[in-house]
Order: C-alpha cells, then structure tokens, then sequence
C-alpha cells in the first residue's frame, strides 16, 4: 500500500484500526486492552473520534481520557508504568510511518508523545492521591 496522507475520517479511522490491530496483540501491553474493553466497535468509534478531533479540531470526541486511564490504572493495580506507554508510542509511531506521510502524519505523532506524557502524569498523580487518602 503506497502511504498517504491522513486528510479524512477515512485514513483517521485506517490509522486507528491498523494500531490497535498491534495493540491487542502486543505480548506486554495488550491485556490492558482486551481484559477492559467489551464492546471494540464502539470503542473504536470513539478512538476514531477522538483522534479525528486531535487532528481536524472538530469536536467530535466527548469524554475525559485522562481520568478514564487513571481510573484503568487503578483497576488493573496500578501496573501500567511509563514503559508500557513507550511501547504504545512506538507502535502508534510505526503504524503512521508504514502507512502515513505529511503534515497531518507528523501531528498525529507529536499529538501521541504529549498524549503519552500527560497521560501518565495524570496516572501518577491519581496514584499519589489515593495513597493520601
């Protein structure tokens, strides 16, 4: 497949689906996924939306991610660390380069990075506020 660039819902949604694909397989970080997430079509719907508002800026997503990884953290007792975010970065980084060129290619990556980061300080602090309690 000659990559192209991330213009639509269309390549949003290829982007997405082609990741999660190596997501759920991922030996070390899949079973966060498969063990929480019963309904993927939704979820995916929602994956796409959200993605779809990071990049095109139409507001499409609703929701809270950061509290909604934090409270995953708790539940999964608190296993998930920095290391398992490294290897999601790297398979989003992958699926992009594999099939995506361009501007929009380039912000969906930069958008992962910082995404990552947040997330996990938020996971973080989450931690130390239950631990204050």
């Amino acid at each position: 497949m000659a990559r192209v660039q991330i213009e639509t819902r269309k390549e949003v949604r290829l982007l997405v689906t082609q990741f999660y694909d190596k997501v759920r397989k991922d030996a070390e970080i899949g079973h966060f996924f498969n063990e929480t997430i019963d309904d993927w079509p939704a979820h995916m719907d929602k994956l796409v939306d959200f993605w779809e508002t990071n990049l095109f800026f139409v507001q499409k997503y609703k929701g809270n991610p950061l509290m909604v990884h934090a409270e995953l953290d708790e539940k999964m007792n608190h296993e998930i660390s920095n290391y398992h975010f490294g290897i999601w970065l790297r398979h989003w980084i992958e699926t992009i380069d594999a099939n995506f060129v361009g501007e929009n290619a380039e912000k969906a990556k930069q958008r992962a990075r910082n995404i990552s980061v947040r997330m996990f300080m938020t996971i973080f602090e989450h931690r130390k506020h239950l631990s204050s309690k």
